[in-house]
């Protein structure tokens, strides 16, 4: 009998996701825990290992579709073995796996699968319910779930809130009012890669639910300095690159300690204030684009091991060995943009978080120290924060309080 091959859990809070590369095809053979696919899951690509030895008898999910915990991927069996789903018994999985399975292989599912080809993306059966019970277009409601994914209470709220409802039109209208540009001749189409089509959605649907502003200090660096110079040889017998961002993420937990209601996140019900303290460190992928790997408890990290941490992400990050439960969690996320030389930015709040710091390059300039003119290597910090959380004065405290920390180290 043939084998399912079902979407695995690939960590907490991952209930979703697109199926990137089939690494075979119908028809040909397969060891047992050889690659079979890829999928991707905010924006870290896993390979699902084939759960039998046999024959890739049927294929049932597509490259760019999406597909949830459980859902059946494709069948393995022997050469010439009928490729029916109902003569599959598939492998032993988790009780939640087993039933979000049945639940997609059920006629009921069936608007789901054509919601699925739409712009929409993926619609679970309850949100197809309720909009077709409300006579709700789902097109006029933002996703908040994973890669803009609507969810029951995206729905609930729309339903529930009509000055929200005027205002989710009004974004909408604005979102698919891109001017439509056709290539001319000698112009080159690059085709959307996922992790791009992932930024975008993601940025975009960040400005429309929060209210950024934009408030930027700078810092001297000149302790920091030479505390690293000082430190970087011992650091390194020890296998660990001392690198500025290290700094940074301490300053950061420093800010966050003192002004909590920073490391929260906006709910209908009220202020979330995280206890833990999770940051993010946005890292490029060159042309790909970028990822945000998490520092989880980064308020528990001495410098070395904060510097040990920021070595082994960053890394794992541009050689694409992040786990997707690394990429999770975030309670506010640095993004060093002086990397290029960008000297201050306007970086955009990765959600639900309550702000984001930007890092400007460091540079050595002429400042007023003690009513005297001094060199002192410098850096534009840039903090943005969600106005429905922070107003300007409490922005301003924890960014003090981050620079107090940098110009003061010890």
């Amino acid at each position: 009998m043939a084998t399912k091959v079902l979407v695995p859990r690939l960590g907490e809070g991952v209930d979703e996701v697109t199926i990137t590369k089939w690494l075979k095809k119908e028809g040909d053979s397969v060891k047992e825990l050889e690659p079979l696919l890829e999928v991707n899951t905010d924006k870290v690509d896993t390979e699902i290992p084939a759960p039998a030895s046999g024959v890739i008898l049927k294929i049932e999910m597509q490259e760019g579709q999406p597909a949830k915990v459980g859902q059946l991927l494709a069948l393995i069996g022997a050469a010439g073995e009928s490729a029916s789903v109902s003569s599959a018994p598939g492998p032993s999985a988790p009780a939640a796996s087993a039933s979000a399975a049945k639940a997609e292989l059920t006629p009921t599912a069936a608007p789901v699968t054509r919601a699925s080809s739409a712009d929409l993306g993926f619609i679970s059966p309850v949100v197809a319910k309720i909009a077709t019970e409300r006579g709700i277009d789902l097109s006029q409601v933002p996703g908040t779930g994973l890669n803009g994914r609507i969810t029951k209470n995206d729905v609930l709220n729309f339903v529930q809130t009509p000055p929200a409802k005027e205002a989710y039109h009004a974004t909408r209208t604005v979102q698919h009012a891109t001017p439509v540009v056709t290539p001319a001749q000698g112009d080159t189409l690059i085709k959307h890669t996922l992790i791009r089509k992932q930024i975008a959605d993601h940025m975009v649907m960040s400005k429309s639910v929060s209210p950024h502003v934009l408030t930027v200090m700078e810092a001297d660096m000149s302790k920091v300095s030479k505390h690293r110079a000082a430190n970087k040889p011992i650091f390194e017998r020890d296998g660990v690159n001392l690198t500025f961002t290290a700094y940074f993420m301490m300053a950061i937990v420093a800010g966050l300690k003192a002004f909590p209601t920073v490391n929260a996140s906006w709910t209908d019900d009220g202020l979330l204030v995280h206890k833990a303290i999770n940051i993010g460190m946005a890292t490029s992928l060159g042309e790909d684009g970028l990822i945000v790997p998490v520092i989880k408890g980064a308020d528990a990290l001495s410098l070395l091991g904060m510097a040990r941490t920021v070595n082994d992400l960053a890394t794992r990050a541009r050689s694409r060995k992040l786990q997707p439960d690394e990429v999770k969690g975030g309670t506010f996320t640095l993004t060093n943009h002086g990397i290029s030389g960008s000297l201050f930015a306007m970086p955009i709040i990765n959600q639900p978080q309550c702000g984001i710091l930007g890092i400007g390059a460091m540079q050595k300039r002429a400042v007023v120290v003690d009513d005297a003119i001094a060199i002192r290597p410098m850096v534009y910090m840039s903090f943005v924060f969600d106005h429905r959380i922070l107003d300007g004065a409490s922005a301003d405290w924890f960014l003090a309080k981050v620079k107090e920390t940098l110009e003061n180290w010890a």
